[in-house]
């Protein structure tokens, strides 16, 4: 499970007949200081998520088909949460 920022919406006219009425969105990891990393995935929307908002993701096969309520579904990186704060304790 990671945290993500949204930072598009993918249009696809033809897809696998699971994902039907799912929307799919880029995101890109962010590092521990909320900074955008340089990974970037396609996820599937479950919580309705917009461009711009940080958000919670998971990338396994069963969290994925937990999330989207299906089995095995044809993806496994899925945004579970939109995020409305991060408190991290400070290390080192």
């Amino acid at each position: 499970m990671f945290v993500a920022e949204v930072t598009g919406s993918v249009v696809v006219p033809q897809k696998h007949a699971k994902l039907t009425g799912r929307k799919l969105l880029a995101v890109r990891m962010l590092d521990r200081d909320g900074r955008m990393t340089e990974s970037e995935l396609i996820a599937v929307d479950t919580v309705g998520a917009g461009v711009g908002e940080r958000v919670l993701v998971v990338k396994e096969g069963g969290s994925a088909a937990m999330a989207m309520g299906i089995d095995k579904p044809p993806a496994n990186v899925v945004i579970v949460g939109i995020i409305d704060s991060v408190n991290l304790e400070a290390t080192g």
